[in-house]
């Protein structure tokens, strides 16, 4: 009489976590998991690939230790996928050295064609996928000026502006002053790119 065994396959569970934007985000949710014995294959941008599906407790508390850091799970599809939008958008400002169009990189990155891309976006955040992306970008010059170790003209490159004047102005245009009256404020007003 043959044996019969029971293979027990491990399937792959992607969760979509809010504001996880940057390397000691993943590294915090790293540590909720590890602390919780849930089981995952990898964090990235915006999600979590989990070994297991969760049980009801396990979920609730996953839940609850995100929230204490300021992430939340993002459960419908139109939300999950602007958290995608954002989490690319914010990498690109972060992180890209290339200039290629907007509409290229998320088009490609979501598998999408663009106008449905920036029509949902649009739905669920009550503003177009540029007009966010140049207030990453403004907040990221933000950032960059603080830092005082690139020309204003050095900035706007790097940002993809095609003018350090059209970086100005659009600055001017978010903010009510200039890069250069922003340089010279003793208080700074910046936001982190997860809260734009």
């Amino acid at each position: 009489m043959r044996e019969s065994f029971k293979i027990k396959v491990l399937t792959e569970n992607i969760v979509h976590i809010k504001n996880v934007v940057c390397g000691r985000c993943i590294a915090t949710v790293e540590g909720i998991l590890s602390k919780l014995n849930i089981p995952y294959k990898n964090v990235s941008l915006g999600e979590a690939t989990l070994l297991k599906d969760l049980s009801t407790e396990e979920y609730t508390a996953f839940k609850l230790e995100l929230e204490k850091v300021g992430f939340a799970l993002i459960e419908a599809k139109n939300k999950r996928i602007v958290n995608h939008i954002k989490s690319i958008l914010i990498d690109e400002v972060s992180n890209s050295t290339d200039q290629k169009k907007l509409s290229e990189i998320l088009s490609a990155e979501l598998h999408y064609e663009y106008s449905h891309i920036t029509n949902l976006f649009t739905a669920e955040e009550g503003q177009s996928i540029q007009s966010y992306f140049n207030k990453l970008k403004i907040e990221k010059a933000k950032e960059l000026l603080e830092y005082d170790e690139l020309s204003i003209a050095e900035i706007a490159y790097q940002l993809g502006f095609s003018t350090a004047a059209y970086l100005s102005t659009s600055f001017k245009k978010q903010t009510g002053i200039t890069p250069s009256e922003y340089k010279k404020m003793q208080i700074k007003d910046r936001k982190g790119l997860d809260h734009v």
